[in-house]
């Protein structure tokens, strides 16, 4: 008997033992940062195919777009930014609130552009070719 009650204990000890696991592993998932949600809306992961990363530090993030006539973006974020037009043309911007604007960029443009959600498409016949550096907030402010 007491063997088969030691048997059962061990039992016990590992079911006790694998559920506190689940729950620990659970706690933490619930507990971390979404990687996947802040991923979802990053310009150069959601574009892959027309905006790349050229350049980063702790203080910016410097992007290329390259968008062709009649491409429209997946909806992305930027934090606050300064826009370089390298090549103009007309678009469609589509902000998260549901406003749709258009608009012209001339090639030499300089803009800048606080923190916002959108998707911007190219409505003209040209390319539009943009540099986008995006601000990092500073340490400590």
């Amino acid at each position: 008997m007491y063997r088969d009650e030691l048997q059962l204990t061990q039992q016990e000890a590992i079911v006790l033992t694998m559920h506190s696991r689940s729950i620990f592993a659970m706690t933490i998932a619930l507990l971390s940062p979404m990687p996947v949600t802040a991923n979802a809306q990053d310009p150069a992961v959601v574009n892959s195919k027309t905006i790349h990363v050229r350049f980063e530090n702790d203080r910016v993030r410097v992007l290329e777009a390259m968008l062709p006539p009649g491409t429209k973006e997946q909806v992305h974020s930027h934090p606050a930014n300064v826009i370089y037009v390298l090549e103009g043309g007309r678009f469609r911007n589509y902000a998260a609130d549901g406003k749709v604007t258009d608009g012209t960029l001339k090639t030499g443009d300089v803009i800048y552009r606080d923190p916002l959600t959108h998707a911007a498409e190219n409505i003209g016949d040209t390319p539009l070719h943009l540099i986008l550096v995006e601000l990092k907030t500073e340490p400590g402010h």
